[in-house]
């Protein structure tokens, strides 16, 4: 089977922390593609991230919270994040903006093995 990554399932793929509502997924890019060097150095692992997302549903920050433990896989992974666009969160009926933690898991056989986090 080929390289695969795969997003944190449930809730729109992501949790918010802090006091707004979680915003939720309106696009979601395509699967990212395994970065090649990473594929050829035998690299695969989780990277959890935190998105910050502005009120109008541009994700604006991408911070790794957590490392695969390999530079290529986690720069891939905010690389394919910054791709997201989301219904911003809404506080008391107006857009506002939100942050949430996901993560994406890199695996060389085919198998993600997501973990909620």
């Amino acid at each position: 089977a080929p390289p695969v990554a795969e997003p944190m399932p449930g809730g729109g793929g992501a949790r918010v922390l802090g006091p707004t509502v979680e915003p939720r997924e309106a696009f979601r890019p395509p699967q990212p593609r395994y970065p090649e060097q990473a594929r050829l150095r035998g690299e695969s692992g989780t990277v959890r991230v935190r998105l910050s997302v502005d009120a109008t549903g541009m994700v604006t920050n991408v911070e790794v919270v957590q490392s695969s433990g390999s530079r290529d896989l986690d720069r891939a992974a905010q690389e394919h994040f910054r791709l997201f666009r989301f219904r911003p969160a809404q506080r008391d009926g107006e857009p506002v903006a939100g942050v949430a933690v996901t993560a994406l898991t890199w695996s060389l056989n085919g198998l993600a093995a997501n973990r909620p986090w």
